[in-house]
């Protein structure tokens, strides 16, 4: 199989129903965690003489425009999950990878698009990569909360030309069900205003049951005069209502309703200790956000590769909600043991989170 490209450039295309978000310099809604990770790569692989695009989700730009040396193209409603949707989505996707001759298309995260891709990919000429964003991808969990979806999501785990982990627990996971894996870590962007700390507790994530929103909310309530601030995007609109209107009966905390990429650095500078309540992650964008402002982290599960306790980053509390809660009022109370978290902060993004090494990995463990 040869590929459309000269030399040792590629041609990409990524299938994010939002990334092109964190593209736009005008864009007034968030991305998701994931849908970052694409155009962080993105962005980086054009920098490096690669031709890159990505297939997103419709809402409203215009076809072929090009942000940040990245063309994005419309292809329908296809990350709803409907079968409706997918079905119309189906065409327009073909007559892209048809149109831009993609010599790899990219999945990040769980999505039945993966098994639809590996089918095409035989018939229109192209290798499919996939990238895992969540362990829940891989450790059975998704398969089982979703039958049908997981069973087909599982077959194109399976049947990808290259897969990814973002961890180096994931990959053993892979390997452990048969399937060769390569790590290549998050990429980041910095945006930094480096202002003084103004703020106790940060909460940053999408509005879903998955992020335990109301977890964040007790704890602040909980802790006598701290300063909260809650930043929510909206997914769950049921969810979203009731934690806009319980927030806004909280003394101390202050919430707003999700911020666009470019402005998300300035709160986690702002922050002494950063505040992750979910109960199932990859790596989260947010502890390298951490890291790069110098916040301690405190987490309810997620501790990727053992990042906070292997650098001293702040606590996980091994889903023990008291735990969480006395792990923050111990780093707000206490200068010294906040100032050495928010080092360890510091030092697991400089240790793993190189952006010229892990593109370059990408690159290295591409399928031949």
């Amino acid at each position: 199989m040869s590929l459309p490209a000269t030399g040792n450039t590629h041609n990409f295309l990524f299938l994010s129903g939002h990334a092109h978000r964190a593209l736009d310099p005008n864009a007034e809604k968030a991305s998701g965690g994931a849908e970052l990770q694409v155009a962080l790569l993105a962005s980086e692989l054009v920098k490096r003489g690669h031709q890159v695009g990505i297939a997103a989700a419709d809402d409203g730009f215009k076809d072929g425009v090009v942000w940040q040396g990245v063309k994005i193209r419309r292809a329908g409603r296809f990350d709803t999950g409907r079968l409706l949707d997918t079905l119309h989505a189906l065409a327009p996707v073909i007559r892209i990878i048809r149109e831009e001759r993609p010599g790899f298309v990219v999945v990040y995260g769980w999505t039945t698009w993966l098994a639809l891709l590996c089918l095409l990919g035989r018939f229109l000429n192209f290798r499919v990569v996939y990238v895992c964003a969540l362990d829940s991808e891989i450790d059975g969990e998704f398969r089982r909360a979703n039958p049908l979806r997981g069973r087909l999501f599982d077959w194109g785990l399976r049947a990808a030309d290259g897969r990814f982990a973002i961890t180096e627990n994931q990959a053993i996971m892979f390997r452990r069900k048969g399937m060769t894996c390569h790590v290549a870590r998050l990429l980041l962007q910095d945006f930094g205003t480096r202002q003084p700390k103004s703020l106790d507790l940060l909460w940053v994530a999408r509005c879903h049951a998955v992020k335990a929103p109301h977890l964040f909310l007790d704890l602040v309530q909980r802790i006598p005069g701290v300063t909260a601030r809650m930043i929510c995007s909206r997914q769950d609109q049921k969810l979203h209502k009731e934690i806009q209107e319980r927030a806004a009966k909280i003394s101390g905390l202050e919430f707003l309703d999700g911020v666009p990429y470019r402005e998300i650095q300035k709160h986690f500078d702002a922050a002494r200790v950063f505040v992750n309540t979910s109960s199932d992650e990859g790596v989260p964008n947010t502890f390298l956000h951490s890291g790069l402002g110098g916040t301690a982290i405190v987490s309810l599960l997620c501790n990727p590769d053992g990042m906070i306790s292997k650098f001293g980053a702040g606590t996980c509390a091994g889903g023990n909600p008291e735990l969480l809660q006395s792990a923050a009022e111990e780093l707000i109370k206490n200068p010294a043991a906040l100032a050495s978290a928010a080092a360890g902060a510091r030092s697991f993004v400089m240790a793993w989170y190189d952006n010229n090494k892990n593109v370059t990995a990408f690159l290295k463990d591409l399928p031949p």
